[in-house]
């Protein structure tokens, strides 16, 4: 005789093993997809200079947040300047676009490293990391509305990735010693008041 029960651990196997299926195709789409367009290639390859480079990225980066935020209407201007260095927008699904995000994201978060094992008193691993970090910061804000409104599970799959990714940026930044304070340029020397007689 069989009853409900024995077919319950049956069916949560059988739920976890789909569901594990279904985040590993998601995880294996987001792997196929170039994040850069080609126009976006050749600019990182042609920016050898980490700052520079994490300039590239953060810009590729506000190129999606762009498309995604359907800004670009507002944006003609902007656009029409930008197309000849930076090519046409990427384009997509959201949950292409999240991952792309996320995975430009990686990618800085790997040059960094990159550097830093190099010469860890480059001075521009500081300034690439905190540069990172602000646009990090910024995306996971300005992407929290759609997050909320995640349709499956590549989407919420790239807002992990992206969150994830976000916060060891951020941690990795909060690590680092305050930046050193600029000297003002001009006169090293402090003048000395003029006595009056």
């Amino acid at each position: 005789m069989t009853t409900r029960g024995t077919f319950q651990p049956y069916l949560l196997a059988t739920a976890f093993v789909f569901m594990t299926l279904s985040f590993q195709t998601s995880a294996a789409a987001f792997q196929a997809r170039d994040f850069f367009t080609p126009q976006e290639e050749e600019l990182v390859r042609e920016a050898q200079i980490l700052d520079k480079r994490i300039d590239v990225f953060i810009k590729a980066v506000e190129r999606r947040l762009l498309v995604l935020g359907g800004g670009v209407a507002g944006a003609e201007k902007q656009l029409k300047k930008d197309s000849e260095k930076w090519g046409d927008l990427p384009a997509g699904t959201r949950a292409e676009l999240i991952g792309d995000i996320a995975r430009i994201f990686d990618a800085g978060i790997s040059n960094i490293d990159d550097v830093n094992a190099k010469d860890e008193t480059n001075p521009l691993v500081a300034k690439a990391l905190r540069k990172l970090a602000a646009a990090a910061t910024q995306t996971v804000e300005r992407l929290r509305p759609l997050q909320a409104q995640a349709k499956d599970d590549a989407e919420t799959i790239g807002f992990e990735q992206l969150v994830n990714h976000a916060e060891e940026i951020v941690a990795a930044a909060g690590a680092l010693p305050p930046p050193a304070e600029k000297k003002p340029k001009g006169k090293n020397k402090t003048e000395k008041p003029k006595e009056t007689n």
